[in-house]
């Protein structure tokens, strides 16, 4: 599938909204948790680390991008703490889910090899504007 610069009709805002109603799960999950909101604050950006793997080209860097911004990542976490009884796992897959719902509200999607700029939900960033 080639990356456009728009999805067609109402699907980008459905799948922003989706984003942002999950992230808001996540936070709400968060705050029950009961851990401490420095943690959630200093971690929440954590993931846009996997942005270097950009620096090996842009096939790899859209598959480490990918894999630190689907949501399997913190729904295993999430499930693995659980099982553990690790709270703290629960939090960080909170923190991790809150992350990719936030960046999927704000349009930042999941990225096609073709560069940064072209993501599931349409183009972004000086890519959108060419």
């Amino acid at each position: 599938m080639q990356p456009t610069a728009r999805l067609p009709g109402s699907l980008s805002l459905i799948l922003r909204l989706e984003g942002a109603v999950l992230g808001a799960i996540c936070i709400w999950l968060f705050a029950g948790a009961g851990f401490s909101w420095w943690l959630f604050a200093i971690l929440l950006l954590s993931p846009d680390l996997t942005m270097l793997g950009y620096v090996a080209g842009p096939r790899l860097g859209a598959f480490v991008y990918n894999a630190g911004h689907s949501w399997l990542g913190p729904v295993f976490l999430a499930a693995a703490g659980h099982l553990a009884g690790s709270a703290l796992c629960f939090a960080l897959a909170c923190i991790w889910g809150a992350h990719i719902g936030i960046d999927r509200a704000l349009g930042y999607g999941l990225k096609y090899a073709a560069g940064f700029g072209h993501t599931h939900l349409g183009l972004i960033g000086p890519a959108a504007k060419a």
